[in-house]
């Protein structure tokens, strides 16, 4: 497997932004929170034992409890630094599941997702710690996130420096979320996904935003050549010529997949197998068959 992140880092980030938290920052995480505990809201079930993965101010699990659906939920993070006042925290690293097999009845991941090198494995070991019929929602950053900034951070490195090296990470396609979800063995995986155009009054602003974040540049193929204040200037000039609003102010976009998934169980609806159904196609229809298809 080869591997995109630089887990390390992504770790120290994450922490170092939690423990230098700015305010207003968390509006990302907040809106994927209110998001996941709406969506749970509508589910007709009670969840006895839920966990939150890596959902760093823990506000979905805060939500996620509010909406009645939960009895008592665990959170697991990197680092006690993500404790709210004298809260229990249960220790992971970003790729760990820490655990039991089919020991939850419901697991919440909200904005971690993207940052794991066995994106795969991940699900696998999610999908076998939930109990049967138990129930997985997740808010990944999906394609189309940033997509401004790469835009012109790899313009600016082209034109300036004659190349261009990965500064943004890639993002996963909705379509591809949906699929690794059915490969890890979930029942029932439901994939739709939110755009979020954000405004700033320059590319300096966003990019300030992302490393309180934490979300400066993980990826293990990133340029280690510093880049001086002309290339920045350079990149702020082409994104607010492209991607600027009439009164000056850019547009930054956050793409955010949510998915949900099922852990398979006896009582799930499951589709007809071929050639089981009790009545011709032509005849639901109501159409004549010596007529159908003729233009």
């Amino acid at each position: 497997m080869d591997l995109l992140f630089d887990l390390p880092l992504v770790t120290a980030r994450r922490e170092r932004a939690m423990a230098r938290a700015v305010a207003g920052t968390d509006f990302l995480l907040n809106l994927a929170a209110r998001e996941l505990s709406e969506r749970l809201a509508v589910v007709e079930r009670h969840f006895d034992e839920a966990v939150e993965l890596h959902g760093c101010s823990g506000t979905a699990a805060r939500l996620a409890l509010s909406t009645g659906k939960i009895g008592h939920i665990s959170r697991y993070e990197t680092s006690n630094v993500f404790a709210v006042g004298d809260e229990g925290l249960g220790m992971a690293a970003l790729e760990d599941v820490p655990l039991a097999e089919q020991s939850a009845n419901l697991i919440l991941s909200p904005l971690s997702l993207h940052l794991t090198n066995d994106t795969p494995g991940m699900l696998i070991r999610i999908r076998r710690a939930l109990k049967p019929d138990g129930l997985f929602l997740a808010a990944v950053p999906g394609a189309g996130t940033l997509a401004e900034l790469r835009d012109v951070l790899l313009a600016a490195e082209a034109e300036m420096l004659g190349g261009a090296s990965p500064r943004v990470i890639p993002f996963a396609d909705v379509r591809d979320i949906g699929s690794l979800l059915q490969r890890a063995g979930f029942a029932l995986p439901v994939i739709d996904q939110e755009n979020y155009t954000v405004r700033y009054d320059t590319l300096f602003h966003l990019m300030r935003d992302l490393k309180a974040m934490g979300m400066a540049n993980p990826l293990i193929g990133r340029s280690r050549t510093p880049l001086n204040r002309a290339f920045f200037l350079r990149a702020a000039e082409l994104y607010a010529q492209r991607y600027s609003d009439p009164d000056g102010r850019i547009r930054a976009t956050f793409s955010i997949v949510y998915a949900s998934g099922w852990a398979p169980h006896e009582s799930q609806q499951k589709p007809l197998k071929p050639g089981s159904a009790k009545m011709r196609l032509a005849d639901a229809l109501k159409v004549d068959e010596t007529s159908a298809g003729t233009v």
